[in-house]
């Protein structure tokens, strides 16, 4: 039997699928979740599972034990009001407390899960590892300082390091589409700015296939790779092939997207020192004005990554999935 992989944030969206993968390919998996978390993703598997807070250095360690690989896919993920300090606590903090206790585990390689918010707006789409990197939001900055953590961990040695960033990842399982669907659905979505800008996504098991990737493949050491799906869009055609997935007539209506710019602009400036969440803040607007493309040669040319799911095709089982739920 192969060396142990630990798995970080096992119990999230990619997490799961990830350590579905490793275990159906006959890896031993330790799945490691957070203290009382929701585990129902992970229902079913006959796989090692160990409750441990990432920021805590004591209880990571334990749980390195025996291993030989690491994907480190836990964080705190972007949404509205998650404090500053949380961002910076795991998505920076930790990712030093789990390299550093790997290490201390003779742990063999650790792959450290990023995004390509790191590159913040893209401004010469598609880009690819090596584009500027100008994070534009809290959590981009917080991912970001988390990469640098990991590249000075990996430079002191004792471990071959690898650095993943994900495209934005849709599919079963997942709701932060639901709301576009919804809106498709209903014949409600509007296609602010045009609908030209580009948008690029992961479906969930084409990710834990470049995952199990840039774990085991012997090309992958000392490497940063960006992983997405086999195309990207513009947000027009985006729209069109929501509308195919849940049977709605296309998105028509197209209109400037300079007021909504400046209507959430105002949302944040008087709900938040109220304490209320902007029903409109800027960081929605930017899926209207910002370009999402991006290159996955590296990851094609040196892993062998060849994401198999078209977006028409995901989108259609991400669709089924909410129907099956009732969410449509």
């Amino acid at each position: 039997m192969d060396g142990r992989i630990l798995v970080t944030g096992a119990a999230g969206l990619a997490g799961s699928h990830l350590v579905r993968r490793l275990h159906a390919g006959g890896r031993s998996v330790r799945a490691l979740v957070r203290p009382r978390g929701d585990l129902a993703r992970l229902e079913g598997l006959p796989v090692e599972i160990v409750e441990a807070d990432v920021r805590d250095a004591v209880a990571v360690a334990r749980a390195m034990r025996g291993v030989e690989i690491v994907v480190h896919a836990a964080a705190s993920f972007r949404r509205e009001g998650v404090a500053r300090s949380e961002f910076t606590e795991v998505n920076r903090d930790a990712v030093g407390v789990v390299i550093r206790a790997a290490r201390g585990a003779d742990v063999r390689r650790v792959v450290h899960v990023s995004t390509v918010g790191v590159h913040g707006a893209v401004k010469r789409p598609p880009a690819d590892e090596n584009a500027p990197l100008e994070p534009g939001d809290a959590y981009q900055r917080s991912k970001l300082e988390g990469e640098i953590v990991a590249r000075e961990e990996f430079a002191k040695g004792g471990m071959q390091g690898v650095i993943v960033r994900p495209v934005g990842v849709y599919g079963p399982g997942d709701t932060r589409f639901l709301k576009m669907f919804r809106l498709v659905a209903r014949g409600r979505f509007v296609l602010f700015g045009g609908g030209r800008v580009l948008y690029h996504l992961t479906y969930v098991e084409d990710l834990a296939a470049g995952l199990e990737l840039a774990a085991l493949h012997p090309a992958a050491a000392g490497e940063t790779f960006i992983l997405g799906g086999p195309e990207f869009v513009t947000l027009e055609t985006f729209a069109r092939l929501v509308a195919d997935a849940v049977g709605a007539r296309p998105p028509r209506l197209k209109l400037p997207v300079w007021p909504l710019t400046i209507a959430g602009a105002a949302c944040e400036a008087i709900c938040r020192p109220l304490g209320i969440e902007p029903p409109i803040y800027r960081r929605r607007v930017d899926f209207f004005r910002k370009d999402r493309a991006f290159s996955i040669e590296k990851a094609r040319r040196l892993l062998g990554y060849s994401p198999t799911v078209s977006l028409a095709d995901g989108l259609r089982r991400t669709a089924d999935w909410y129907r099956s739920r009732n969410l449509l």
